[in-house]
């Protein structure tokens, strides 16, 4: 009988460290709009997290400072022990494959079979082809979708899209994993499925960070939750305090 694949993170330090910190972190850009403003917050390694608040309010931003897809203008920003100011361009790919991403619109090339998506971060990331197939399957079968491996992404529902991308997020087995409004395009009912699963991976030691605006489907995952409002800091609730 074949071993399972372990999709978990492979860590380094003792369970508990700060994967994320955010140190006085603003970040204006040259039309002058302040998206965050002197934002400190911490997010320990296997912690589940919303960030919430109004359009505008400053979470997709967040996450982009995380990915190096922006800078900041002040603050020091730490992704598990390692400052990003330190991160020169070279650098930025390396990065990144610490980092599952999850997005709203999917982002998958619809040419390329399911497999071939999920499959694409591993082969840029220089892994053998025996691993990558064995990952790969791994990853479809937590998402639930090892029978469609051989698919087009346009043959598929919106929502086993979604996975899809998931499962090319998880594959890489990230420290982090990061989604931005996941359930954006999604029916209530599938939006649920897909937060339910996020916090299967932070169930085994996965780091979770997701933006999102729908306080209903946040009050029922009940997780941490971080409130921003034009750019600022301005409620940590804990998840016991979530109502």
């Amino acid at each position: 009988m074949r071993a399972p694949v372990s999709l978990a993170p492979v860590w380094t330090e003792l369970r508990g460290h700060a994967v994320i910190r955010f140190d006085q972190v603003s970040k204006r850009y040259e039309n002058g709009h302040e998206a965050l403003s002197q934002l400190s917050f911490e997010v320990k390694e296997g912690e589940m997290a919303f960030v919430t608040g109004h359009s505008g309010a400053g979470k997709s931003t967040l996450l982009k400072l995380l990915a190096l897809i922006e800078r900041p203008s002040h603050g020091h920003i730490v992704l598990d022990g390692q400052p990003l100011a330190k991160i020169h361009r070279g650098g930025i790919p390396k990065l990144r494959r610490r980092i599952g991403m999850v997005f709203q619109d999917h982002r998958l090339l619809m040419d390329r079979t399911v497999f071939a998506n999920v499959e694409l971060p591993l082969v840029i990331g220089g892994v053998a082809p025996v691993e990558r197939r064995r990952r790969v399957r791994a990853a479809l079968e937590k998402v639930g979708l090892l029978d469609y491996e051989r698919q087009l992404p346009d043959s598929l529902s919106t929502g086993e899209q979604q996975r899809v991308g998931i499962a090319r997020a998880i594959v890489g087995r990230p420290t982090l994993l990061i989604a931005d409004e996941p359930t954006g395009n999604l029916d209530p009912q599938l939006a649920v499925e897909i937060m339910e699963l996020f916090a299967e991976f932070q169930q085994v030691g996965t780091t979770v960070l997701v933006a999102s605006h729908d306080l209903p489907l946040i009050k029922r995952i009940r997780k941490r939750v971080v409130v921003l409002d034009h750019g600022r800091l301005v409620a940590d609730v804990a998840a016991e305090e979530v109502l």
